[in-house]
């Protein structure tokens, strides 16, 4: 073999192992994190968004989804965003609030009236401003926002207004937003574990909780309660999160695609969760459990009464742009 033959040769066995190499090298594996079951829709849909992203960029992004606090608590997956160990997470603005303040008036009683209410704000320029405020803090972009569900409040003594709520033992999420309402009617409340609440209403600890109906449903909290009072309070939501590092490392074109596919996925999630919230009604009743519409303007005014939005860090001018929102609004 000649000097140039042999020269060609390695240089043909470089670019082969070279070739080879590029596929693997291209490919950015991403982790995406958050607490809920895998029966859900917001994990079935973020395993479909991570397939879709997969297809729409030729695979150069594998995204694994992790469910159930695989990868910690809530508040873990929301400290891995700025320390590396996770690239997503869906999680609610409660937790967006520990870094700015201000988003978290979404969580003020009855800032929405319903979710089409919830809906028309994510599209409006007063979110905008919040997910900005979020952004310009932590360096994360929220994408997209799922409807969770409206949260409503079973029990074992008829609720319809404010005042029947007086001296209720109630176990409410150690969360300052969602103690509002039920402290603000007198409630006494107690942030006992999730995993025991079905234990808690079974032995008396507490005689009533307050969650969506669709978390009433999965926990089987029917089985312990006798009425459900339609309290709205909150209407819950989550945030598809993209961490600052990610986000820096993605290209404008990539940003596009992210942003389109979560967009899509919680649309999805949320017509799943629309449809199942509106059988529940039905489907309590059938187990003989009283449903009741309340006056929530009643609700609403003891909580505007006697807990200031300052008191959480939040801005009354925002909570009045949300409230001027009409369904289909939006820009």
């Amino acid at each position: 073999m000649t000097i140039l033959t042999r020269r060609l040769a390695v240089g043909l066995a470089a670019a082969a192992i070279a070739a080879t190499a590029v596929p693997a090298s291209a490919q950015t594996k991403l982790k995406w994190a958050h607490v809920y079951e895998t029966s859900e829709p917001f994990h079935t849909q973020s395993v479909w968004a991570a397939q879709e992203i997969a297809k729409r960029t030729g695979n150069r992004y594998q995204i694994d989804v992790f469910p159930a606090s695989q990868l910690g608590k809530e508040t873990d997956i929301n400290q891995g965003l700025s320390l590396g160990t996770v690239d997503m997470i869906i999680s609610g603005s409660s937790f967006a609030a520990r870094s700015f303040a201000p988003i978290g008036v979404t969580y003020y009683p009855y800032t929405f009236r319903d979710a089409a209410h919830l809906l028309a704000y994510t599209k409006s320029d007063v979110f905008k401003e919040l997910a900005k405020g979020y952004a310009d803090k932590t360096g994360h972009q929220i994408v997209a926002v799922t409807y969770y569900g409206a949260r409503h409040t079973s029990s074992n003594k008829p609720i319809k207004a404010c005042a029947d709520m007086k001296g209720l033992k109630i176990r409410v999420p150690d969360v300052p937003a969602y103690l509002a309402m039920p402290r603000a009617c007198g409630a006494n409340t107690s942030p006992i574990a999730f995993a025991e609440v079905y234990l808690a209403l079974q032995n008396g600890t507490v005689e009533a909780q307050e969650n969506p109906l669709t978390t009433i449903e999965a926990k089987k909290f029917y089985e312990v309660q006798k009425h459900i009072a339609l309290t709205g309070h909150i209407v819950d939501h989550l945030n598809t999160v993209i961490s600052k590092g990610l986000w820096a490392k993605l290209s404008d074109e990539d940003k596009k695609i992210f942003t389109e596919v979560a967009l899509e996925a919680a649309s999805r999630a949320t017509a799943e969760i629309q449809a199942k919230e509106k059988e529940l009604v039905g489907f309590f009743k059938e187990k003989g459990l009283t449903v009741t519409e309340v006056d929530t303007d009643d609700f609403k005014n003891t909580v505007l009464k006697n807990v200031t939005f300052e008191s959480f860090g939040y801005r009354k001018a925002d909570w009045d742009k949300i409230q001027a929102i009409k369904p289909g609004q939006g820009s």
